[in-house]
C-alpha cells in the first residue's frame, strides 16, 4: 500500500491544521519576507500574470507579487493565516485573494495559473506525490513552477534532527526529501521541461541572541510551539538547550544578535 493511501487520515489533516494555526505565524514570517522577495525576483514574472502561492502562510511571498501588479491567489490549510494575508492585501489595496485550501487537492481548474509557487510550504504536506500532481495540474503549459525547500544538509535540516531526538516520527515522508535534487526530479520531472535546481541560502536574521531566537520559534512558529507543548518539562528544557547550542554554533553575528544562513533548494521548471 502506498504512502498516498496510508498517511492522510482526517485525524492527521486536523492535526496538521491545528499545528499551523498555533503560535502567530504572521509575526514569525515577517523575518522571512526579505529573502522571499529575493526568491520572487528570480522568477521574473510579468505584471498581469495569474500567480498561485501554495501554502502561502500570511502572504510573505504572494504580497510581493501583488505589489508588482501580478494577479495573486494564495491558499493555505490554516484559515487564520489566509484571513491575515487577505487583511494585509486589503489594507494595501492589492489585487489578491487568499483561500483556505489543501496542497494535495487544490480548489482550481486545470491550467488556471501562469506561475505556481510554494516557498517552504507544500514540502510539509503528508502526500508529496499528490502535491506534485496538483502543482503540475493547475499550471498552464509553458508556465512556471517554482519551489523553495529546506535541505537535509543545511541548518534547518540540522534543526529537524535535533527535534527528532525528542519527537516520535510522524509516519509521513520527511519534508526534507523535497530538498533532495534526485527526489524532486522524480516527483516533478515528468511534467516539466528545463528544470533548474540550485542550492541557495536563506538569511535568518534576528535582533536578539540565539536563546531569544529559540524562544521566538517556540512562541510564534506553530510546529515548534506544538512540539514543546508535547514534551515533559525535563525534555523541553533539554531540547531548548540543544537548540540554543545549534543556533549559537552557526551564528555569524555578535552576541546580542543572530544571523544564520540556512540552505534551501531553489526549484524552477517550465510546465511541459
Amino acid at each position: 500500500m502506498s504512502i498516498a493511501t496510508t498517511t492522510a487520515t482526517p485525524e492527521l489533516k486536523a492535526q496538521l491544521k491545528t499545528t499551523w494555526m498555533a503560535g502567530e505565524y504572521d509575526h514569525f514570517s515577517r523575518f522571512m519576507e526579505q529573502d522571499a522577495r529575493v526568491f520572487y525576483e528570480q522568477l521574473d514574472i510579468p505584471a498581469g500574470s495569474q500567480f498561485l502561492d501554495v501554502a502561502c502562510g500570511s502572504g510573505q511571498l504572494a504580497l510581493w507579487a501583488a505589489r508588482d501588479g501580478v494577479n495573486v491567489t494564495g491558499v493555505d490549510i490554516a484559515p487564520n493565516l489566509v484571513e491575515r494575508a487577505q487583511s494585509r492585501a486589503d489594507a494595501e489595496g492589492l489585487k489578491a485573494r487568499f483561500l483556505e485550501g489543501d496542497a494535495e487537492d487544490l480548489p482550481f481548474e486545470d491550467a488556471s495559473f501562469d506561475v505556481v509557487t510554494s516557498v517552504i510550504g507544500a514540502m510539509f504536506a503528508p502526500r508529496p506525490d499528490l502535491v506534485a500532481r496538483e502543482l503540475l495540474r493547475v499550471c498552464s503549459p509553458g508556465g512556471t513552477i517554482a519551489m523553495a525547500n529546506w535541505t537535509a544538509e543545511g541548518f534547518v535540516g540540522q534543526m529537524f534532527k535535533t527535534f527528532a531526538k525528542f519527537i516520535a516520527p510522524s509516519g509521513m515522508p520527511s519534508p526534507l526529501l523535497w530538498g533532495n535534487e534526485r527526489v524532486v526530479r522524480e516527483r516533478l520531472g515528468y511534467g516539466v521541461s528545463n528544470l533548474q535546481i540550485t542550492r541557495r541560502t536563506w538569511k535568518l536574521s534576528y535582533p536578539f541572541p540565539p536563546a531569544g531566537v529559540v524562544e521566538f520559534f517556540r512562541q510564534y512558529y506553530g510546529p515548534t510551539n506544538r512540539a514543546f507543548m508535547a514534551l515533559s518539562e525535563e525534555n523541553a528544557g533539554t531540547l531548548r538547550l540543544e537548540l540554543e547550542e545549534l543556533w549559537s554554533k552557526h551564528n555569524r553575528a555578535r552576541k546580542d544578535l543572530t544571523f544564520v544562513e540556512a540552505e534551501y533548494l531553489q526549484v524552477i521548471g517550465v510546465r511541459a
